[in-house]
């Protein structure tokens, strides 16, 4: 943990993140949360924030779920550019069109026999997912959408990122109980609480304060 007796004069922090330290989070981050969603699509789960929409309006089959994320994505850049600054704002563009590029390419990468179990996909996904955007969230960049929300006002107001993040995606998810079966709803729950654990575990500001 860094604290500001860490940064010599001028403002430099011996500790920050390098630009290399940064490329290798993202593409970490990134191919955990492809893979997580890669795993949600097979086994018809859903998830809150702009994928949770973008789920929902693939499996109606309108499109693809990487292009429909990516879409859904672009309105809320105006709120990171503004709030959070261009570096962050391209960083998280990046990172979207990485995550929608790899959870189609995971799905042939890793092609998945027959139906994935629904629960334990819920669980391993969640998990796949609060940690790529742990690895995200320490190098300022995010997956968009709600992320981007919860980021801001956590550093606004002070509420924790992980508990608007589940509150949010919760409601996503009891909207949607009739478009899946009770068994993909149970999954989607589980692994909104896993991710939602993940987060709010782990990503806290004042144990973890290194800057890029």
């Amino acid at each position: 943990m860094t604290t500001d007796t860490t940064r010599l004069t001028g403002g430099h922090n011996p500790l920050a993140h390098s630009r290399a330290e940064d490329l290798l989070a993202i593409l970490i981050g990134t191919t955990f949360i492809g893979f997580g969603m890669a795993m949600f699509v097979q086994a018809g789960l859903l998830t809150g924030g702009t994928a949770g929409i973008a789920f929902l309006l693939h499996y109606q089959g309108l499109a693809p779920f990487g292009w429909l994320f990516f879409l859904i994505n672009l309105p809320f850049y105006w709120l990171a550019l503004r709030h959070m600054g261009a570096a962050f704002t391209v960083r998280t563009f990046v990172c979207v069109a990485l995550v929608s590029l790899l959870s189609t390419q995971c799905r042939e990468l890793f092609p998945f026999a027959g139906t994935l179990n629904p629960y334990s996909t819920g669980l391993l996904g969640g998990l796949l997912l609060g940690m790529g955007l742990i690895a995200l969230f320490r190098h300022k960049a995010s997956v968009g959408g709600i992320n981007i929300l919860a980021l801001y006002v956590q550093q606004r107001y002070g509420l924790r990122a992980g508990k608007l993040q589940f509150g949010i995606d919760l409601m996503i998810l009891l909207a949607s109980v009739l478009l899946c079966s009770l068994p993909q709803l149970i999954g989607s729950l589980i692994g909104a609480a896993a991710m939602s654990l993940v987060i709010g575990f782990y990503h806290r500001p004042d144990r973890y304060i290194a800057a890029s």
